[in-house]
């Protein structure tokens, strides 16, 4: 199902080929492209049957991955997701042509599989622009790093007061 929240819908509720979907899980966003006829292609987790890859958090912590193709409406089950090309302005998608021949090469092939360097938002950017890309690694880190450095900053003014 899309989402109603405008601040998370495109447009367009009828994605396009090429289009990159974020699914809004749980925890964390997936990431698929769309193939067209209600097909997306997207990374799941090697060691996992195809419906507990779907919305699994071990997913995440896997090391290997195996590109599928998929229903759209499968993969999304019960949580919300949008259309979301948002590094087009930054980035200029490949001719249609090439991304879905790219895709199509991929189907049913084990990949490497890392959180930071190598998730499922870097799949599919790489498949849509040429360069794999992924805001919620940065986001992530940051607020790592904002977490440590609090956590380093409450541990000294302790001491100063102890």
């Amino acid at each position: 199902m899309a989402s109603n929240d405008p601040e998370l819908s495109d447009l367009s509720n009828d994605p396009q080929p090429g289009d990159l979907i974020e699914i809004f899980r749980p925890a964390y966003q997936h990431w698929a492209l769309y193939l067209g006829d209600g097909y997306i292609i997207n990374l799941t987790p090697v060691d996992e049957s195809q419906a507990a890859a779907m919305s699994s958090v071990k997913s995440v912590f896997s090391r290997k991955a195996v590109v599928r193709m998929q229903l759209l409406k499968d993969v999304v089950g019960n949580d919300s997701y949008r259309i979301n090309n948002k590094y087009d302005d930054n980035h200029t998608p490949l001719p249609l042509c090439e991304i879905i021949q790219r895709a199509q090469v991929l189907i049913d092939q084990e990949v490497s599989y890392d959180l930071l360097g190598s998730n499922c938002e870097h799949f599919v950017t790489l498949l849509r622009y040429g360069e794999g890309v992924s805001e919620q690694v940065s986001e992530c880190l940051f607020c790592f790093f904002l977490t440590c450095h609090q956590s380093i900053i409450d541990a000294f003014n302790s001491l100063d007061t102890g």
